[in-house]
């Protein structure tokens, strides 16, 4: 999932980084409300975590610029500003969810998965398709005839896609922008690779090839 994180504070966001990535998210960031916003828009990522303090633009005008405009993207706010009235305007503006500073990154991430689950219509931080299951926390899979296999971080956020979007037909493009971070190679050919490695792992059928369109996981077998 891509996550775009809008932090004046460089030290906070130094650390957070790694975090995030380590949970499997691939990380944009924006030190400003002004960028923040323009990239809220452009970059049309899963999850926005969002200060209050910006320079530029403060957070609350930001969000309540994306809500204006359509952008339903989830957004968590990050910020000192912890008063009650506070967390009621950032609620009453569209965010999904409110964290105030200090805060334990444990529950940051807690917070953000289940914001990304209710997103998607999830109950619980599984998720499951033809026999395949995905754990979210723990970034391992289970196979159809039981065997628990370990991921690299491409392969968890590229079937965390495909997973949360099982009907979905997925361009090549589409598959980059929410597997790899900007500065990161998007070669198609190097797509391909962790397309086949799922297909080794859970079967050559289990991903399906749309010709001139992209990827889709084959549907579930009915009985």
């Amino acid at each position: 999932m891509k996550l775009l994180l809008i932090e004046d504070d460089r030290n906070l966001t130094d650390a957070l980084q790694p975090v995030l990535r380590g949970a499997g998210y691939a990380v944009e960031l924006a030190h400003n409300g002004i960028d923040g916003e323009f990239l809220g828009n452009e970059l049309q990522p899963d999850l926005i975590i969002l200060d209050l303090g910006l320079p530029g633009k403060n957070g609350l005008e930001v969000l309540r610029s994306w809500r204006a405009a359509g952008n339903r993207t989830p957004v968590l706010i990050l910020t000192a500003r912890d008063a009650w009235h506070e967390r009621v305007d950032g609620l009453k503006a569209g965010a999904d969810d409110y964290l105030g500073k200090p805060f334990h990154t444990a529950e940051l991430l807690a917070r953000l998965e289940a914001i990304g689950r209710r997103q998607q219509g999830h109950a619980s931080n599984e998720l499951h398709w033809r026999g395949v299951t995905l754990n979210t926390d723990s970034q391992q899979a289970t196979t159809a005839d039981g065997r628990t296999l370990p991921l690299t971080g491409i392969e968890f956020r590229l079937l965390r896609y495909l997973m949360q979007h099982p009907q979905d037909v997925h361009s090549k493009t589409r598959l980059s922008e929410h597997v790899y971070e900007e500065e990161q190679q998007r070669d198609s050919n190097v797509l391909e690779v962790y397309i086949n490695r799922l297909r080794q792992h859970f079967g050559k059928d289990f991903i399906e090839t749309r010709r001139g369109q992209g990827y889709q996981l084959a549907p579930e077998t009915t009985a």
